[in-house]
C-alpha cells in the first residue's frame, strides 16, 4: 500500500507518529434540537512528507476537520496531534505559539497586509515569533515561488495570482510541520490556479513538506498523493493518487446521499 494512501486512514498507536493524527474528533457547534455536528467520531492520519485533499459535499465538516487539525478551533471530544503534541491539552497561549512556529497556512482570500511589502508579508511569521529569517532559505522559498523581482512590491502592485504565491511563501518560510490550505485556489482562474497547485506540490516533493488542502474541485485534487471524503461529518472514503474524473464521481455520489 502506498504512503499516499495511508495518508488519510487512521494509523494504529505503535506506527511512526504523523504530522497530523486526529482520534475520535467530534465537534458539535449549540446545543439540544438546534445542535449542529460537524464532525463525529473522525480518524485520520496524515504522514509527513504527503499532499491530501479533504474533500466533501457542502456541509460535510472538511473545514472543520482543517481548523480543529490546524489548532484553529477545539473539537468537543477526541484528540487532535501535531506530531507529538496533543493541541488539545494546550491553552490558547501555547496554541498561539504552535500556530506560530509549526503550522503554515494558505486560504482562498490571500490575507496579506496592504502596506506591507511582499519581503514584509513573507517574513511577517518569523517576525511575530521573534525569529531572524534564514537569508538562504528565504531566498530559495522566493525564488521557488517565482517572486524574486517582486520583493519590493506592494500586493496591490500584483496579480491574484501573484499575490497567493506571497501566501505560499509565507506558509513556507517558517518551515512548519504542516501547511494547511484551504481553498488555495477558489479565487483564481484556471491556468493560476494550476501554478499554485504546481507550488505546492513541489513543496512536497522537493522540500518534504506536508500539506493538507480542502477543495471541492476535482482538477486541485488531481494534484495530490490521497484524497480523504467526508459526508455528514464522518469520514466516507479515501482515494490513492486520485484523478479528477475518480473524485468527480465520488463527489456526485456522496452529494447523492447526503
Amino acid at each position: 500500500m502506498s504512503a499516499a494512501f495511508r495518508a488519510a486512514r487512521p494509523i494504529p498507536a505503535e506506527a511512526p507518529a504523523a504530522a497530523v493524527r486526529l482520534e475520535g474528533v467530534s465537534r458539535t457547534y449549540g446545543r439540544g434540537a438546534g445542535a449542529v455536528h460537524a464532525l463525529r467520531d473522525v480518524d485520520a492520519a496524515f504522514p509527513r512528507g504527503t499532499f491530501t485533499a479533504v474533500m466533501g459535499p457542502s456541509g460535510s465538516g472538511k473545514s472543520t476537520l482543517l481548523q480543529c487539525a490546524a489548532g484553529l478551533d477545539r473539537p468537543t471530544a477526541g484528540t487532535v496531534r501535531l506530531g507529538t503534541a496533543d493541541l488539545t491539552r494546550m491553552g490558547e497561549t501555547q496554541l498561539a505559539k504552535i500556530r506560530r512556529e509549526r503550522v503554515g497556512f494558505v486560504f482562498q482570500a490571500f490575507n496579506l497586509l496592504p502596506s506591507l511589502t511582499v519581503g514584509q508579508n513573507i517574513t511577517l511569521p518569523l517576525r511575530l515569533a521573534g525569529r531572524r529569517a534564514d537569508r538562504a532559505w528565504l531566498r530559495e522559498v522566493v525564488a521557488r515561488v517565482g517572486l524574486a523581482d517582486r520583493t519590493g512590491h506592494r500586493p496591490a502592485e500584483l496579480s491574484g495570482g501573484q499575490q497567493q504565491r506571497v501566501a505560499v511563501a509565507r506558509a513556507l518560510v517558517t518551515r512548519p510541520d504542516v501547511v494547511f490550505a484551504d481553498e488555495p485556489t477558489g479565487a483564481l482562474d484556471p491556468d493560476t490556479a494550476r501554478d499554485i497547485l504546481g507550488l505546492l506540490r513541489t513543496a512536497v516533493a522537493d522540500l518534504g513538506q506536508t500539506v493538507i488542502m480542502v477543495t471541492h474541485d476535482p482538477v486541485a485534487a488531481a494534484h495530490t498523493d490521497a484524497a480523504v471524503f467526508l459526508c455528514g461529518g464522518r469520514i466516507a472514503g479515501h482515494l490513492a493518487a486520485p484523478t479528477a474524473d475518480e473524485v468527480t464521481r465520488r463527489l456526485s455520489a456522496l452529494r447523492g446521499a447526503a
